[in-house]
């Protein structure tokens, strides 16, 4: 749709309002709601935000080591820009149309701590090496009877979930609140996001749902509008979801993985597959994959991308732990998939349902197109059982700080990404791991109080 297209939906359609969105450098969705006239003026010059929204975290705290914005700039508003490619409408919201936007300019320039333009940048880098890359990323989170201001008012202790007891694949629990389980099939599909499953893991109130794949630009789009609809669905039925990476020690955590392949321009081939190979993998396939997992411990905040995140990543927990690849094997970092040639691809496992899909789908796709510019082979055999076991290749790190710090300092990631992004990204890493740090916990408590 381009801009006369848009302005006759808008007159035909009387639009009254029209809401708008960009993912910060955490993946939350930040916008606004804007008249018709605003929108049609700001197609051309942009819309502007105060820069503050990639200044500061989660919950709304400057950071305090960024040079891109601070109390050194003034904070001053920085102009984002809408993609009519993204139009649809809310169902669940009186179908008021909806775009995303991101801080891409014109003239090919871009505020570098804007995850969508990172990963526009990486698209093109892969359609001028001739591919055409498909995406899709799945996800794992859990739902409790609770509502932000109840949990709250509870500190966050004695959570409610949706439904007890660990019952994978099970048809009884979603029946028990059908209405809840069926509108997020339907109204996300409406919102074109079109799910292929939809089904419980095992564990109290815990759902999986797998996107269709697209085209990978259009799958990252999905992907992070699925986690905020996701939530805007649950609070209609009194419900809550959280995609942490893991709420509670003693039960699995949540996923985020990224199904990937690329195929020729015409979409017609998919070139990762080989049925004349072992492994029906490609040579193509298998230099994206070495490039994958030289790459790993260089960007494995942008796979893991909180504390919490490698809470997840832990020996038996469904999760990897070593840099490690397989054919089917879901105990490895990197899963191959080859069943048929339409549905060969390769399987990222790290990141975990609390990424930015934009800097997580991105991170794959670099490395991969790393692998096969370098011609990188593929010299590790692929890991035949517990993968957990397999370090021959290395282990992931072990925490938020560890990781942000080696690819603070990895010139592999800077090239991928440039200086500025890395730069920005890592700094807000390292100020995540000082906030845990200075945190007094009930464990810390439990444990010294007394005793000590």
């Amino acid at each position: 749709m381009n801009n006369e297209q848009i302005k006759t939906y808008i007159e035909e359609n009387n639009i009254q309002k029209i809401k708008f969105a960009f993912a910060d450098i955490d993946g939350v969705l930040r916008g606004k709601v804007i008249h018709p006239k605003k929108f049609i003026e700001g197609l051309q010059s942009g819309y502007g935000f105060c820069d503050v929204v990639f200044g500061w975290d989660s919950n709304d705290v400057c950071y305090d080591n960024v040079k891109l914005t601070s109390w050194h700039t003034g904070y001053p508003d920085k102009l984002c820009r809408i993609d009519l490619n993204t139009m649809r409408n809310i169902p669940w919201q009186d179908n008021i149309p909806f775009f995303l936007a991101d801080y891409s300019h014109p003239n090919g320039t871009a505020l570098p701590a804007c995850p969508r333009s990172l990963l526009k940048k990486i698209v093109k880098e892969c359609e001028d090496m001739g591919y055409h890359a498909e995406f899709a990323q799945e996800f794992e989170w859990f739902n409790f009877r609770e509502t932000p201001q109840s949990i709250n008012d509870k500190g966050f202790t004695n959570i409610n979930t949706l439904t007890p007891g660990m019952f994978g694949y099970s048809i009884l629990r979603t029946s028990q609140n059908s209405d809840f389980y069926y509108d997020l099939f339907n109204l996300l599909t409406q919102f074109n996001i079109p799910i292929e499953g939809l089904h419980t893991e095992t564990g109290p109130g815990v759902y999986e749902a797998a996107i269709a794949h697209d085209e990978v630009l259009a799958a990252a789009d999905k992907a992070v509008l699925f986690k905020t609809a996701v939530k805007e669905i649950a609070y209609k039925h009194g419900i809550m979801a959280s995609f942490m990476a893991k709420w509670n020690e003693e039960l699995p955590g949540c996923s985020g993985h990224i199904h990937q392949s690329l195929w020729s321009k015409d979409k017609t081939t998919n070139l990762f597959y080989n049925g004349d190979d072992v492994n029906k993998m490609s040579d193509v396939h298998k230099h994206y994959l070495a490039g994958q997992l030289h790459c790993m411990p260089h960007l494995l905040p942008m796979y893991a991308p909180t504390i919490n995140s490698y809470k997840r990543l832990v020996e038996g927990a469904w999760a990897p732990t070593t840099i490690t690849w397989g054919v089917d094997n879901r105990t490895t970092a990197l899963r191959v998939i080859n069943t048929t040639p339409g549905y060969t691809r390769l399987e990222t496992r790290i990141p975990g349902s609390d990424t930015n899909p934009y800097l997580a789908i991105a991170a794959a796709l670099a490395s991969g197109l790393y692998g096969i510019k370098n011609k990188l082979p593929l010299n590790i055999e692929p890991t035949v059982g517990n993968g957990y076991q397999d370090k021959r290749n290395g282990v992931l790190a072990k925490n938020l700080f560890d990781a942000a710090t080696d690819m603070q300092n990895s010139p592999l990631a800077k090239e991928l990404f440039g200086e500025d992004f890395v730069e920005h990204f890592t700094q807000t890493r390292l100020w995540e791991h000082r906030q845990y740090a200075k945190h007094v916990t009930d464990w810390e408590l439990k444990r010294y109080f007394e005793v000590i």
